[in-house]
């Protein structure tokens, strides 16, 4: 992971140094020294040093923190002999007794001081108690999901519903503070599988193999500008041990089953790991759907009734190298592929009516297969001057292909079944990226990022239409082509000061040329204007006591649309609600600002968080009448105009016990939708929505005797504002338990979700001028699964190797397609990569 040699505020539990006074007895010593990590052999950030003298261990009459080299100075110390107490989460505490100052020895260098993690050596390294969920940094949030032990046989979509600040729906569709306009990271760096749709991509990485989730609300210069809501980072886990293993997940239940392995082997310089994993899930569904459609003289009613039965099949395979070639050059290169398979077997029954008059009653069956495959490959170089001087060169490779086809075959006449019509629409997304980063320090306090990258994205999206097998030309149901190439250029300077009172001040600005060159059929050019953007960045933070941390932040960012927005691919899965792209879009630009307070008070964590969020010329998807007397809706992205959202967050963690945690967080936000819209057939229409959205969690996690943990989890979200009405809110739930074998090498779990209800009712209504739209859809999500695990091998902690870690490429760049559903059933979104 990336390592930020920035004030980044540690989560700091010791309430010692809230009782410390401020200042020695004015003497003139000074006490230095580095703290270490004994088996990372890295510095102790933020660790409390409390002074004593030797003769009155029990209150100390200083103390300081290391900062994020380990380094600390004590100053102004009188003359005596004196002690220090160094603490930290996951540390043992450590006494030092020092040399006494005298008028001769006024300082005092202490060797490198090295603490011990608070864990047992039981052929590895075994962690007790409870460490901290939630860590607070400087631009972000850290959830440590190591600690899910319902993860397993889950994907990363089960491990968000868990993290403060994000919102997952049933579908996997992900909001930040309200929003979908995200850009995700997996190990600091894009990947392809991202660019369709982030709920697919999701489901590719399985729960168990995730270490943490970084919410970057507020994203430095180094970051690029996409992403208006923030930026969500996946790290997933890594082993830098000496050795090798080999660890197996299998796991089964009611609703799927998962299988993965993942090995590591670390020798002298070199390491390698080797990893993957396959999921397979299948879920029945029923929709209810209800659509009227005002025309200029008759009033069109369509009412569907839907049942469903989806089987997804996902997999990720990794490979990955890294070789120090000195003490401080190192090279990595991975390679990853991962693959998807959504096939959908659907059976609708569709009424229309025109007036009170029925037109027409059939039935038909849909199968939509959505296969896709996709690889990254990079190649990362870090040459470490000397501590916080580096120089980084990172290249990235990647190409993903999608398709998403569908067939729908009318029912009940033979002669009809003949003339199934077909949609193929065909998908390939390739992009070359390289960046360059240098950093250096200014003085002790001080430092300076500056840099360049460019991303080269070539896009294509082929799509037809055949009847009974063979290729049409139809107007209605159109062939064609969209070429789409993106070039993105740009350099950034940041800035980070840290001052002696623990203030941490930093900014910077970031400067984005793109450049578009676009063809539709393969001749018609797409006027899309080059556009350039200058997005500044502030972020303030400062440390009382060890306790509170207060935090405020300042960011403009941007969101380009990505290619399912853009596609202009006739989606006709459900003829009443056409789906369809629009390559007229243009970018959006949001600023955000943002202020929070936290408090670490023994064994309570409190954080309490407002923020803005203003977005201009906003992408968002919308349903408008087809301009024809036939009741058809189209739905398709435009940029309707501003969206606004005030809000505030409220997320705890408890420890009750060193093996008893629980933890909650509550969302409020006002979400105001203002804009234009125009309709198929030209007609302008007003959009202008508004309302409370409000979101829950609760979380309790216990450790007890005989290796057993258990866990309980729950997430509510309440009803959410469209641009032109509202979908209903969720509820999900579920509780695990896992039991440790005695060797320390494995586990077997028993987990379930939902297990209360056989199926959960989502409620959507759409409204305007013209049209109203009615939907349920029922999801039949209750589970159960049993999952084992059991490694092999041995990794030493004790030959565990301070690792230098190249910087990779990180595309921040670019909106998905999914963002929150629209309740209109049938089919999906137009598939295709961004």
């Amino acid at each position: 992971m990336t390592k930020y040699f920035t004030s980044i505020l540690f989560f700091i539990c010791s309430f010692a140094i809230a009782q410390m006074p401020t200042a020695t007895q004015g003497g003139d010593g000074k006490i230095m020294g580095t703290l270490i990590d004994s088996v990372a052999k890295t510095p102790v950030e933020f660790a409390t040093l409390s002074l004593y003298k030797t003769t009155d261990m029990v209150k100390p009459i200083d103390g300081t923190l290391t900062d994020e080299k380990g380094k600390f100075t004590i100053k102004n110390v009188p003359n005596g002999k004196f002690a220090i107490k160094f603490s930290s989460i996951g540390f043992k505490d450590k006494i030092v007794f020092l040399e006494e100052i005298t008028a001769k020895n006024r300082s005092i260098t202490l060797k490198d001081i090295f603490m011990s993690t608070d864990a047992k050596l039981l052929n590895e390294v075994v962690v007790t108690g409870q460490g901290a969920v939630i860590e607070e940094k400087v631009d972000r949030l850290v959830y440590n999901a190591d600690k899910d032990i319902t993860a397993k046989g889950g994907d990363a979509a089960d491990i968000l519903r868990k993290v403060p600040l994000l919102s997952v729906d049933l579908d996997g569709n992900v909001s930040l503070r309200g929003s979908s306009n995200i850009r995700v990271l997996i190990n600091n760096k894009p990947s392809t599988i991202m660019a369709a749709s982030i709920a697919d991509a999701l489901k590719q990485i399985p729960a168990d193999q995730i270490k943490t989730v970084e919410v970057i609300t507020s994203p430095s210069a180094k970051y690029d500008a996409e992403g208006s809501s923030g930026i969500i980072n996946i790290i997933t886990k890594k082993n830098n041990l000496e050795g090798y293993s080999l660890n197996t997940d299998i796991g089964g239940g009611n609703r799927g089953a998962n299988l993965g392995l993942n090995g590591s082997l670390r020798t002298g310089k070199f390491g390698m790991t080797l990893g993957g994993f396959g999921r397979a899930n299948f879920n029945p569904s029923e929709t209810t759907f209800e659509q009227i459609t005002k025309g200029t003289v008759n009033t069109f009613r369509t009412s569907q009734r839907g049942n469903a039965k989806d089987e997804m099949v996902f997999g990720r395979y990794t490979l990955g190298a890294d070789y120090d070639i000195s003490k401080t050059k190192s090279l990595s290169a991975g390679a990853r592929f991962g693959t998807r398979s959504f096939n959908r077997n659907q059976d609708l029954t569709i009424e229309r009516f025109e007036n009170l008059t029925q037109l027409s009653n059939t039935n038909q069956r849909i199968i939509s297969e959505n296969p896709s495959n996709s690889w990254d490959f990079n190649i990362d170089y870090l040459h470490v001057i000397k501590p916080q001087k580096e120089l980084s060169i990172s290249t990235l490779y990647s190409r993903s292909t999608a398709n998403s086809d569908f067939t729908n075959t009318p029912l009940g006449n033979a002669e009809l079944e003949r003339l199934a019509l077909t949609n193929r629409n065909d998908n390939i997304n390739q992009e070359y990226t390289v960046q360059v980063d240098y950093q250096t320090p200014i003085k002790k306090n001080q430092l300076v990022e500056f840099g360049g990258k460019g991303i080269f994205r070539e896009v294509n999206s082929d799509f037809s239409y055949l009847v009974g097998g063979n290729l049409i030309n139809d107007p209605k149901r159109p062939n064609g082509s969209l070429d789409y190439n993106q070039n993105i250029g740009a350099a950034y300077l940041a800035y980070t000061y840290t001052s002696k009172s623990k203030y941490t001040f930093k900014a910077g600005t970031r400067y984005e040329i793109t450049d578009i060159f676009a063809t539709q059929n393969n001749s018609t050019e797409i006027d899309i204007e080059p556009y350039n953007i200058l997005v500044p960045n502030v972020n303030i933070s400062k440390t009382f006591g060890g306790k509170y941390t207060v935090k405020t932040g300042y960011n403009r960012r941007i969101q380009r649309p990505g290619l399912q927005q853009l596609n202009p691919n006739v989606n006709l899965v459900n003829p009443q609600n056409i789906q369809q792209g629009n390559p007229e879009l243009r970018p959006e630009l949001t600023d955000n600002i943002e202020a929070s307070v936290s408090a670490s008070i023994k064994k309570i964590y409190l954080n309490m968080s407002v923020f803005t969020r203003l977005t201009g010329n906003a992408i968002t998807q919308v349903a408008t009448p087809s301009g024809t007397e036939d009741g058809v809706v189209i739905t398709t992205f435009q940029n309707i105009g501003n969206d606004k959202a005030y809000g505030v967050n409220f997320s705890g963690n408890l420890s009750l016990t060193s093996k008893w945690m629980i933890n909650a967080g509550i969302e409020s936000f006002y979400n105001y939708i203002t804009g234009q819209t125009t309709s198929a057939a030209g007609v302008s229409i007003p959009v202008a929505n508004e309302g409370w959205n409000h979101n829950g969690r609760l979380m309790s996690f216990i450790t007890l005797k005989k290796g057993w943990q258990v866990q309980a989890f729950s997430f509510v979200r309440g009803s959410r504002v469209l641009p032109m009405g509202r979908q209903g809110g969720f509820g999900f739930y579920s509780l695990g338990a896992r039991k440790e074998f005695k060797n320390k090498k494995g586990s077997i779990g028993l987990s379930t979700q939902n297990f209360l209800q056989n199926a959960m009712k989502i409620r959507t209504t759409m409204e305007s001028p013209l049209f109203t739209q009615n939907s349920v859809n029922y999801m039949f999500n209750r589970g159960i699964s049993l999952n084992l695990s059991y490694k092999l091998g041995k990794m030493g902690a004790d030959a565990m190797m301070p690792k230098k870690r190249a910087k990779g490429v990180k595309n921040d760049d670019v909106k998905d397609g999914g963002g929150e559903t629209t309740g209109q059933q049938g089919g999906g979104a137009p598939a295709g990569r961004n």
